[in-house]
């Protein structure tokens, strides 16, 4: 009778807590509150975990558990789908509608612009990911703005005009290019132009942050000595350029990357092998490495570098040990 009696007990305790359960799930995945509901704009950031993003749900007042958001995600096997973003979430809905919005219907999008891409390059990844995104309004629009569109990663409305994209990254470059830079440059007796077209170029030819600065010291040196710069990125931007049809062309190779002696000898402005002094404007999008490289520049008695075939960098203070670090680096 008493195992008769404990086993009744368990019995009604597995009930109760089943029809706790049921009860606690209804609830937990129901509205947080009643229509109408004031709908806000939820982020969820790249690289967010799950429990975060439920939990900040909870916070924001959109869900009322976030353990029964995760249950929920799991069990449906969303957890790898849902997207980074902004989305418009409203209280008055069911958590299955937020967990259905929050991996399909993402308001913003989430893009990485990579130092040391041109503005075609930033055009090309804004139109493959923006609705109606206009690649040749884009290039119009920045035709003189190369060097200025900051690279960095954005949340970007995905029906985005040219022109309002342009403004989030010249207005990030505007707060990266800090007074504190612009003064230290103007002691430097540099211009930001000056300042932007050599951080490009170290950019584009030094790939380790810690390169940039004695790069920088070189080309500065260089450059204010009335010696050519002689830097390969400079021409193979010239050589892109040259093979441009048509404002809008869609150029799948914006960096060539083995230059021949054609290359070299090629009849631009920005082949600093031809031509002493800088180039008429930046070649690229410089990240913040590269432009307070030239500002801090590293002072050294090298006058000549090389970038062999694995990205590493060779120095020489005159030109007999460049030449021995070509025949040993490149040939």
């Amino acid at each position: 009778m008493r195992f008769l009696r404990k086993f009744n007990l368990v019995i009604l305790l597995l009930i109760a807590v089943i029809i706790g359960g049921f009860f606690w799930w209804r609830w937990a995945i129901s509205p947080f509150s009643q229509p109408p509901g004031q709908s806000q704009i939820f982020v969820i950031h790249k690289g967010e975990g799950l429990s975060l993003i439920a939990q900040r749900l909870k916070d924001a007042g959109l869900i009322r558990d976030s353990s029964a958001f995760k249950i929920l995600i799991l069990v449906k096997g969303l957890s790898g789908q849902i997207q980074a973003g902004a989305f418009r979430v409203n209280p008055s809905w069911k958590v299955e509608e937020i967990a259905y919005l929050l991996t399909h219907g993402s308001l913003d999008i989430w893009l990485t612009f990579p130092e040391g891409w041109r503005r075609e390059e930033f055009g090309r990844r804004l139109a493959a990911n923006l609705e109606g995104f206009s690649y040749p309004q884009f290039l119009e629009q920045t035709d003189e703005l190369e060097g200025y569109l900051f690279p960095d990663t954005y949340l970007i409305s995905k029906d985005a005009s040219p022109s309002s994209v342009i403004k989030i990254f010249t207005n990030n470059f505007e707060r990266k290019y800090s007074l504190e830079l612009q003064s230290a440059a103007k002691e430097r007796d540099l211009s930001q132009s000056q300042v932007i077209i050599l951080a490009s170029i170290v950019e584009r030819e030094a790939k380790a942050e810690k390169d940039r600065p004695i790069v920088a010291g070189i080309l500065l040196k260089r450059w204010q000595e009335n010696w050519p710069l002689q830097a390969d990125a400079t021409v193979q931007y010239a050589v892109a350029n040259s093979q441009l049809p048509a404002p809008n062309s869609q150029l799948e190779n914006w960096w060539p990357k083995k230059l021949s002696k054609t290359d070299l000898q090629i009849d631009s402005p920005y082949n600093t092998y031809k031509y002493r002094g800088l180039p008429p404007g930046p070649i690229c999008n410089p990240g913040l490495a590269s432009i307070k490289a030239i500002i801090y520049p590293q002072e050294t008695d090298y006058w000549f570098y090389l970038s062999d075939t694995k990205g590493g960098m060779h120095y020489a203070k005159t030109d007999e040990e460049h030449e021995e670090n070509i025949e040993k680096y490149l040939r």
